[in-house]
């Protein structure tokens, strides 16, 4: 009897439990709009997720890496703000190559990440706390810079931010497809090499990782390396998608980053979710904004209403699930 008992629990703590619900709940959210609204499920409307959620697909990508290890980066909305003052002013102020000022805007956020791993393995600080302050010095950052908006006159900018590649009838920016490219690289990385490997074991136990002789202190500091270049590579494309440089881009969207790794099926305590959850999560707080958009009565405040609404019912899904496992 206690055998037959054991299907149910291992599929409702098993990582496909979450995924699936998510999948659902993205099913049931197209459903609702393309019955209620005409032309809500054209292809158009579903590239434009893709288009304008771009930016928060890379940062949830590099949120996915750090969450999975355990922790946590408040730091990455300021480093996309950052990243679009560094390109502004480069560009605007001392006219250099675009091509080199992406690299040296990447640069920064790798950087900027990897100080930050360093700090949080080498002295035993809470992520929380240090990304919290490379927020506030990120975003205090900006504004050395400069207090106003730096609008981008580049031509290669300008070229990226107008081009629409056609798919039949309808169209994709280049911003989409590169989060799809990095989506992909990341799904590979995560579950096809030893450094992904690493990173679920670190958000397992880091003491049983170390026990097994892995490279721990590496891992972190190259998690939230990855996470900062995420970061940097998302005001990339967010100077694209904005043609500027402000230091107030992006206020809340680390919040928005997590929400979607989260409702992406990735347990917040680590160790456990797939990087493909990431999308998953991404596309469904922008099915939530394209329904608001369509309805036309609401207020934009409901999308976050019905992201924090979600946010506990995974956050409730996800202590079940972990009580279980433990049971078990």
């Amino acid at each position: 009897m206690s055998s037959m008992s054991l299907p149910a629990p291992s599929f409702t703590t098993s990582p496909y439990f979450t995924s699936l619900i998510t999948v659902f709940l993205l099913v049931v959210l197209l459903g609702a709009g393309g019955a209620a609204y005409p032309g809500f499920l054209s292809l158009q409307v579903m590239f434009n997720l893709l288009i304008d959620n771009a930016f928060l697909l890379v940062i949830a990508v590099g949120m996915s890496f750090v969450i999975l290890s355990g922790g946590i980066d408040l730091s990455v909305g300021s480093v996309l703000a950052l990243t679009t003052m560094v390109c502004a002013y480069m560009l605007q102020t001392w006219h250099w190559n675009p091509i080199l000022v992406i690299a040296i805007a990447l640069a920064i956020g790798t950087v900027f990440g990897a100080a930050q791993g360093a700090l949080i393995h080498y002295f035993k600080l809470q992520p929380f706390i240090v990304t919290l302050a490379g927020m506030f010095l990120a975003r205090g950052l900006c504004y050395l810079i400069s207090i106003n908006s730096i609008t981008i006159e580049d031509p290669f900018f300008v070229t990226m931010s107008q081009t629409q590649l056609p798919v039949g009838d309808c169209f994709i920016s280049p911003g989409a497809l590169i989060a799809v490219a990095v989506l992909a690289v990341a799904i590979y990385v995560a579950h096809c090499t030893p450094f992904g490997r690493a990173i679920y074991a670190v958000g397992g136990n880091e003491q049983s990782a170390l026990m097994m002789g892995l490279r721990v202190a590496r891992t972190k500091v190259l998690i939230y390396a990855f996470s900062g270049l995420c970061a940097a590579l998302a005001g990339v494309l967010f100077s694209f998608y904005m043609l500027s440089g402000y230091g107030l881009h992006a206020q809340g969207t680390e919040l928005d980053a997590i929400a979607a790794v989260v409702i992406g099926g990735t347990l917040l305590s680590g160790g456990y979710g797939y990087v493909a959850g990431a999308l998953t999560g991404v596309l469904v707080l922008g099915s939530i904004q394209t329904l608001i958009a369509f309805d036309g009565t609401l207020s934009s405040w409901w999308t976050k209403i019905v992201i924090g609404g979600l946010l506990f019912i995974f956050c409730v899904v996800q202590r079940v699930m972990t009580m279980r496992a433990n049971k078990k």
